[in-house]
């Protein structure tokens, strides 16, 4: 698990029919993303509707990252030809467990 508080982004979106090049920009991102100061983790499951949290120790992260050169290329191609609809949740995480 990781230490306590920490901030999910959730990113939800539903895609167009034609995705040419989203998953190869969608590999790009999540090798770069892990390459961020802060960055904790990520999920992500695709089907109808996409689902992507990603997982960070503060705010400070988060904005960073949202200005990083190549992910504003992969946000702008995205509102261009990828996603039909997108809704972007930041949320302090401040308890969790599982169950295994």
């Amino acid at each position: 698990m990781r230490e306590l508080p920490y901030y999910a982004v959730i990113f939800t979106s539903t895609q167009k029919d034609d995705i040419a090049g989203y998953d190869a920009m969608a590999l790009k991102m999540e090798a770069l993303v892990k390459t961020q100061s802060g960055f904790l983790g990520m999920e992500s499951a695709r089907d109808e509707v996409g689902i992507t949290v990603s997982y960070w120790e503060n705010l400070d992260a988060i904005k960073k990252w949202k200005q990083e050169s190549a992910h504003l290329e992969a946000q702008h191609k995205g509102r261009e030809h990828w996603y039909s609809w997108y809704n972007v949740k930041v949320c302090k995480v401040e308890r969790e467990y599982d169950f295994s």
